[in-house]
């Protein structure tokens, strides 16, 4: 399926020569800071230049006072202590963050992470019963917790204290909580809002060293930990995130705790992992344990102190990341079959399909993956409990959980945000929902989202990639929501030599305009355009631009996202 190029328009012309002048760099580099919303010299130092001393004050967030004296009234007292979390990427780094800290500092502690089958996602009534039944008194609650108000009312009639560190959006009532640390809460002013759940177990461990005077370099040691959360949970990479990312992934790269390295070998590990290399390797085998079994498996990988055991416990989840992709590779494929078959489901702007045999814990991945092929709202179900469970996914621009809303008498539940939620119904609901479904974003959903599209930042010449151009755009990384890997498109060029394929219909070429400049390219998945670039026509192509490392060497290489044929006087 061809995909619309969308040129992003120049805004702000006088802050791009400023900075253009000031920081003495190409003028599309200066136009790229200020769609980033840097207008001046210092706040691009800033950018730049990442500071772990620029971090805000953990103090500045709401209720953070009274969460450092109740643990700490936990640990002097002897109280047993129980780390919840969630069971994907950001709740596991969670509670592995936040256990390991304290296990240094109290021996009556321990974790909980619920089954994602029997108990489901966030806080449990048979986690509070676990805690009861074995003498905890205070939890810590990590990437949950937000709107668990009947589950704290429940925990407070027991006797259990409950700290919720969560990052998720409020409802119209907080829980009962001895202290709720979330940025999101309408009362909190702390200055930044997107921290990942791990983030927010991040700035309490700070807050704990800062009162307690522990040295900064027994907090700083887990930012590996928050890089993975920040990667895997695709919260922005702006602000705080930004400075906690880039110094995560050094952290990363360098010095890893004994689990990550274990994981990052078993993975086939590369020099300088990216914020993609995270979600493509590390998220996806951290995730698998609580997937396919527990997930338990990933935080004792992740508090690993020993590497005998870090290895076995890589390799547990290694096991279950392959399982993973077995599970995901079978159920796309039936899928796509499914819909291929079905001459009304082609020709739907929306896909619901349902197998009651499809393991429930991939149908999100499965979901996503139909997305990519068919570029319109999707909702994959499988059968769980008797209900049909369902995972939805949508395309740029169009708010998924509204469309839900207008079904929602046909649903038992639904939760989630605009681009991904949760369903569930009962079976004989089945038929009437995919109608109504159809119905409701057909008759709302703009024609131009149902086609990809391509947002190119800026247009250059080949020739202006040269050593500085690509430096500073290095210096944008690490890449991710809100500051991706700006995209550009050169028009008018040649292939030099003939473009080949490789692997799974992957483009490989090197090109050139008017026989100065030449790169070498990748274009994954666009095998279809061989024939046009050996056709010896002039062509467009939009791309990122990346270092490319083959034995020893380092080298500039277009990653190609779009190829056309040229026109005369073509602009879009």
């Amino acid at each position: 399926m061809q995909k619309r190029w969308v040129e992003r328009e120049l805004e702000n012309l006088a802050a791009i020569t400023e900075l253009q002048e000031s920081l003495n760099i190409d003028r599309v580099l200066a136009s790229l800071l200020v769609k980033r919303g840097i207008t001046d010299f210092e706040e691009a130092r800033i950018f730049f230049r990442p500071e772990l001393n620029r971090l805000h004050d953990p103090y500045l967030m709401k209720d953070m006072a009274i969460a450092v004296s109740r643990i700490n009234q936990a640990i002097t007292s002897g109280e047993k202590i129980l780390i919840y979390g969630d069971y994907d990427v950001d709740g596991t780094t969670s509670v592995a963050l936040t256990f390991s800290f304290f296990k240094k500092l109290h021996s009556e502690i321990d974790f909980y992470i619920p089954d994602r089958y029997r108990e489901g996602y966030g806080i449990s009534t048979q986690g509070i019963d676990y805690a009861f039944e074995n003498g905890f008194s205070l939890i810590i609650a990590l990437d949950c917790g937000i709107k668990s108000v009947d589950k704290i009312d429940y925990a407070n009639e027991r006797g259990i204290d409950f700290i919720i560190c969560d990052h998720h959006l409020p409802g119209d009532q907080l829980p009962a909580a001895i202290a709720v640390l979330d940025p999101k809460r309408s009362d909190c002013t702390y200055p930044y809002k997107e921290l990942s759940g791990c983030g927010i177990g991040f700035k309490l461990i700070q807050a704990y060293a800062l009162e307690y005077d522990i040295p900064f370099e027994q907090v700083s040691s887990y930012l590996d930990l928050v890089a993975v959360s920040i990667a895997s949970d695709i919260v922005p990479i702006t602000g705080e995130n930004r400075i906690l990312a880039w110094y995560g992934l050094l952290k990363l790269n360098t010095d890893p705790c004994k689990g990550l390295l274990a994981l990052m070998n078993i993975s086939g590990r590369k020099e300088n992992l990216s914020i993609m290399d995270v979600v493509f390797t590390i998220g996806p085998r951290i995730n698998a344990a609580g997937r396919i079994d527990d997930a338990k498996h990933s935080v004792n990988l992740l508090i690993a102190d020993d590497e005998a055991i870090a290895i076995e416990k890589s390799q547990i989840i290694n096991t279950k990341n392959t399982e993973r992709k077995e599970h995901d590779s079978n159920i796309t494929e039936q899928a796509l079959a499914m819909i291929d078959e079905d001459p009304v489901l082609i020709e739907r702007k929306t896909t619901v399909v349902y197998n009651a045999d499809w393991h429930k814990g991939v149908i999100g991945i499965v979901a996503s993956r139909l997305t990519e092929k068919y570029y319109r709202p999707t909702i994959v179900m499988t059968n769980s409990n008797g209900y049909a469970a369902g995972s939805a996914r949508s395309v740029a621009g169009f708010d998924l959980y509204e469309a839900l809303c207008e079904c929602s008498d046909l649903l038992i539940q639904f939760g989630g945000h605009k681009y991904a939620a949760g369903l569930t119904m009962k079976t004989e609901n089945i038929p009437a929902f995919q109608q109504r479904f159809e119905e409701v974003v057909a008759a709302s959903i703009p024609e131009e989202l149902l086609v990809q599209a391509i947002n190119i930042d800026a247009e250059i010449e080949l020739k202006q990639i040269d050593p500085k151009f690509f430096r500073i755009l290095k210096q944008f990384e690490p890449f991710g929501p809100q500051n991706m890997a700006p995209v550009f498109v050169s028009r008018n060029v040649y292939t030099y030599g003939a473009a080949t394929i490789v692997g799974n219909k992957h483009l490989k070429m090197c090109v050139h305009q008017d026989n100065q400049t030449y790169y070498n390219c990748i274009g994954f998945g666009l095998g279809e355009y061989l024939d046009l670039i050996n056709s010896g026509a002039a062509f467009d192509i939009c791309y990122t631009i990346e270092e490319n490392r083959w034995k020893e060497k380092k080298s500039i290489q277009l990653n190609i996202k779009g190829i056309r044929a040229s026109l005369p006087n073509q602009k879009q």
